[in-house]
């Protein structure tokens, strides 16, 4: 099971993603869809949205994070007989 600070930073990363997306789609496409029923609207945004946010947008966000030096994954070192062991 994900430790909390670990499943509070994915959360986090999920959401730096989404909300300028959501944003940025409904200023692109708002008065356009805005002809059809919320439901309609949700599936749409949704069939675009969460591919972005898991192929593309999280993975940019992991890649940004880890070329601040802010990469939240486990460091790896190798021991003394030469196996990987996470730290």
């Amino acid at each position: 099971m994900m430790k909390l600070k670990a499943r509070v930073m994915a959360s986090l990363k999920i959401w730096v993603v989404i909300y300028p997306s959501i944003t940025l789609f409904h200023y692109l496409f708002g008065e356009m869809l805005s002809a059809f029923p919320l439901y309609v609207r949700t599936l749409i945004l949704t069939l675009v949205l969460v591919p972005w946010t898991v192929l593309v947008g999280v993975p940019l966000v992991d890649w940004v994070m880890g070329q601040l030096g802010l990469s939240t994954s486990p460091t790896q070192n190798t021991s003394d007989d030469g196996t990987r062991t996470e730290k």
